[in-house]
């Protein structure tokens, strides 16, 4: 089930939602892990078992962690065998297969292809549950000593199956003890809905230009400028498609009473790659800031270990992505760059006219874009060769697309800066009280339309 369908929004969200206000205060944590395990395993039942076992193990070595932490080597020990456990989970179910098909290719090596179905979320809810021993480790968050409430926080449906990456010491004393004020509840509603039309209106508008795209790549039709078109049209797809999910995990948590990070904070206005990975999926690039990179070294021994580093840790986001060698490509691609903007472009960078860095950071982001969503990666390069000119230019299918997209592209193009932010924030406060409220009914009523009339409805985060 996702956010974005008319099952959750017309009939699990208003129950649910019903049920968690309708309890006291003191009963809304299992009425939460509840619907949330509802909500889960309404696509996948029988994977909720192994999210069980993964609360169960991580719940024990939080205590475990707590007990004997006087004794560093026993504490420590309990932290290996918690964060061994979640990437073996984790390792099982998203990478055998790719593990097992390339040692395979080695003479005298055989191992079986499973076929296993990749759990939904398991890469979200694995390193949440991670780094809560490693923080209770460093006492930056207290170990929950209440099963239920643990399991609340790993199962929270919000953020369950693409994040934001929640970690425990963003949230602790809101699981204990939480209230949903009305405003809490209004600029929840209104977050969501935000989300929703992003989502819905505006990612899924453009997501059938990326298709074309890969259609005449198939069919030997693909020109530079249908390339480049293509592009475009992904780069805003998963924006809006995976900063609209964000947004509405976050509305969703305002409302239950939790304040939820920020994900995004308009990528696309980046005036670097460096930039770029500040503004982009935040929960992610602090977790392996937090959780490897800094424990490595970070920057601070010198060029050599700093460079090591940075490649670890993008080879790293790369495969967290997918288990295909183009997410290995585009962890380094993205390394790449980071590496040279950090030692040989920086001063250069910072010379040009803002307009032309962002035009530069769009025009690395749109091809790392292209390699990160084909992972065949013989197709990729005979993509991405025709973008650069291997190729016919434009053809008179192009005109077409070009047309019929251009309004859809420039309101994309639009809607991904500040622009809609300030237009709202200089309206008078009676203004937007008067506004919100409409806005909200349109988003619906628009939203609800398309999709009974639509089937084109992806989730491209969906299978991380």
């Amino acid at each position: 089930m996702v956010f974005s369908s008319l099952t959750f929004l017309f009939l699990f969200l208003p129950l649910s939602m019903a049920a968690y206000f309708l309890v006291p205060l003191r009963w809304r944590n299992p009425v939460l892990l509840l619907v949330s395990l509802l909500f889960y395993g309404w696509g996948e039942p029988v994977y909720i078992c192994i999210m069980v076992v993964s609360i169960f193990i991580d719940y024990t070595h939080g205590l475990l962690v707590e007990k004997y932490r006087a004794d560093d080597r026993k504490a420590r020990w309990f932290v290996a065998q918690s964060v061994i456990f979640n990437l073996l989970l984790l390792g099982f179910f998203k990478y055998w297969d790719f593990f097992a098909a390339n040692l395979s290719l080695i003479p005298g090596v055989s191992l079986p292809v499973l076929g296993v179905k990749l759990p939904i979320g398991i890469s979200f809810y694995t390193f949440q549950t991670m780094s809560y021993t490693i923080d209770v480790y460093r006492r930056d968050a207290p170990a929950q000593h209440n099963l239920l409430t643990f399991g609340t926080f790993v199962t929270m449906f919000p953020q369950l199956i693409a994040g934001p990456i929640v970690r425990y010491k963003e949230v602790a004393a809101s699981l204990e003890r939480r209230t949903s004020s009305a405003e809490d509840l209004s600029l929840g509603v209104r977050r969501f809905c935000v989300g929703l039309a992003k989502k819905v209106l505006l990612a899924n508008s453009v997501g059938a230009l990326w298709d074309s795209a890969l259609a005449a790549q198939g069919a030997g039709t693909l020109t530079a400028l249908g390339g480049w078109l293509g592009l475009a049209a992904f780069t805003f797809q998963i924006y809006f498609d995976f900063s609209g999910y964000s947004d509405m995990a976050i509305g969703l948590g305002r409302m239950l009473g939790f304040r939820f990070g920020e994900n995004f904070n308009y990528p696309y206005l980046a005036d670097s790659v460096t930039d770029f990975w500040r503004r982009w999926h935040i929960s992610l690039t602090t977790w392996f800031r937090e959780y490897l990179y800094i424990p490595l070294g970070g920057n601070r021994r010198g060029t050599a270990k700093t460079l090591r580093n940075i490649l670890i840790v993008w080879l790293c986001t790369g495969f967290w992505h997918g288990a295909s060698w183009n997410f290995l490509l585009w962890g380094l691609y993205f390394a790449g760059w980071l590496i040279l903007e950090k030692y040989v472009l920086r001063d250069a960078l910072q010379k040009l006219p803002r307009a032309v860095r962002r035009v530069y950071t769009l025009f690395a982001v749109a091809v790392g874009w292209g390699i990160f969503a084909i992972e065949n990666l013989g197709q990729c390069g005979a993509y991405l060769r025709i973008c650069f000119g291997g190729g016919s230019l434009w053809s008179g299918a192009d005109g077409y697309l070009l047309r019929s997209y251009a309004l859809a592209l420039l309101v994309l193009a639009v809607a991904s800066t500040t622009v809609g932010r300030r237009l709202w924030q200089r309206l008078p406060e009676r203004g937007q009280a008067i506004a919100a409220p409409v806005l909200i009914v349109v988003c619906l009523i628009f939203c609800t339309a398309y999709l009974v009339d639509g089937s084109y409805n992806p989730f491209l985060y969906f299978r991380f």
